[in-house]
């Protein structure tokens, strides 16, 4: 996880500024909860862990455009990185951001759009 993260926090973003957190999750109940995120969300349930992308809103007034841009930027990274280990990746989008919210406790003022699984493939031959 250090290492995929680390890949994450280094990825280059608009003037350097880096305006995202990540949160870790690998409580199997969460991640079973996380589920609830969306639709298409349902392979959190089975990850070995997830990280969550978080961000300023960027409706609000004053956050560049750009920091949707640079998420995908530090995204990549770590899916990149994870696979460079083995490990299998997975995003979901973010549909209900209130019970994204809830249960991963960032402050009202920062949003989460995707949130990524990672863990070992039962089939090691698909990466």
């Amino acid at each position: 996880m250090r290492r995929i993260l680390d890949a994450g926090r280094r990825a280059g973003s608009s003037k350097n500024a880096q305006r995202w957190d990540f949160i870790t999750v690998q409580d199997r109940v969460r991640l079973k909860e996380l589920t609830a995120v969306g639709p298409y969300a349902g392979h959190l349930a089975h990850a070995r862990a997830a990280i969550a992308l978080v961000c300023p809103d960027p409706t609000a007034k004053g956050v560049p455009h750009s920091v949707i841009w640079d998420l995908g930027r530090a995204a990549q990274n770590m899916i990149l990185a994870a696979w460079e280990l083995g490990i299998g990746s997975c995003p979901a989008t973010v549909y209900d951001h209130e019970v994204a919210r809830r249960l991963l406790g960032y402050p009202d003022d920062q949003h989460c759009e995707y949130i990524l699984s990672f863990g070992h493939p039962a089939d090691p031959d698909v990466l």
